[in-house]
């Protein structure tokens, strides 16, 4: 057991720290291509920051707990929504922006009702796998083509959260090596991460789909984490929060569609993730809208509130699933 907990901690470790060596080099390497500023950072950071949860997901369909791949994704948007962005608003009141409350907001609902329609039948299939790549690419476009109708005053906050080098031969190198290298630790750090999770749930008698909603869930939403509580403290939130909604868009459509690709017969699902898990994912997501809606402002209280109902959450998990 104190190995399994030794090599999870590696493992998360090294996904933390290749999602953000290949963020880095993946932003630079856009903005050598000419890409905007705003789309790098609706797509590519958001994307790159769901990473480990890509990588843990087909590690762990191929190794046949996609239970966990998919209790990782249902357990990290919760997260998101309620401790995350609870968290941040907690500490100081949080202005929505008019963007999110028209464009991510009803985008990341709509995912989760198609995520709960596609699961109801206890498996993921190919074909539902398909059926959300598709909605991920047509969401990207979606973001590339609204990024363009953004006001200059937005823009020019992206420009000062990616801003472009002058182009170089040795820094262009240095950045594909930079993501390349990044790749690979995250995968790397996702097969450890996995076998150890598998063997924490074995030696607690506990199931794949628990340790993905929780311990596994956690740990891949540090970056998150952390960024969206640092920028909360530099009075700086709008980037953290679109990206951090639109990291939980891409979670269900690309990386557990992706997922679902993987193994032949597709993801078998247990009952207690379809009737339990990621209907409270879907519920935690629609109850969000109004509190967002409202002012358009995320109070203090009601980020308190977001924070105990995630306690709430795991209590409510760790006495009914073990």
């Amino acid at each position: 057991m104190v190995a399994h907990a030794a090599w999870f901690v590696v493992g998360l470790a090294a996904l933390v720290a290749g999602a953000e060596v290949m963020v880095r080099g993946a932003t630079k390497i856009a903005s050598r291509l000419g890409i905007s500023a705003i789309v790098i950072g609706l797509t590519v950071v958001a994307i790159g920051t769901s990473m480990p949860e890509l990588a843990i997901g087909v590690v762990a369909a191929s190794e046949g707990t996609g239970a966990l791949a998919v209790g990782n994704i249902a357990g990290a948007n919760v997260i998101n929504l309620l401790f995350v962005l609870g968290l941040s608003a907690w500490m100081l009141p949080l202005a929505i922006e008019m963007r999110t409350l028209r464009f991510e907001l009803p985008v990341m609902a709509a995912a989760a009702i198609l995520l709960l329609i596609l699961a109801f039948d206890g498996v993921l299939s190919r074909v539902d796998g398909t059926i959300l790549v598709v909605c991920a690419v047509v969401y990207t476009f979606a973001v590339i083509q609204t990024a363009r109708r953004e006001t200059r005053d937005t823009a020019a906050e992206f420009v000062q959260a990616y801003p472009a080098d002058a182009p170089s031969g040795r820094s262009t190198a240095l950045h594909v090596a930079m993501m390349v290298g990044g790749i690979a630790i995250i995968v790397l750090g996702a097969d450890r991460l996995v076998d150890a999770a598998v063997g924490i749930a074995g030696g607690f008698g506990v199931s794949d789909a628990l340790i993905g909603l929780t311990v596994v869930a956690i740990g891949t939403t540090a970056p998150e984490l952390v960024t969206t509580v640092v920028s909360t403290l530099r009075g700086d939130r709008d980037i953290a929060v679109g990206n951090l909604l639109g990291s939980s868009i891409f979670n269900i459509l690309l990386i557990l569609g992706v997922t679902c690709l993987v193994p032949t017969g597709g993801l078998e699902l247990p009952s207690a993730l379809v009737r339990i898990d990621i209907p409270i994912m879907v519920a935690v997501t629609l109850v969000c809208i109004p509190i967002f809606i409202t002012g358009r402002r995320v109070h203090r209280g009601e980020g308190a509130a977001m924070v105990c109902a995630y306690v709430a959450f795991l209590v409510f998990l760790f006495t009914t699933q073990t």
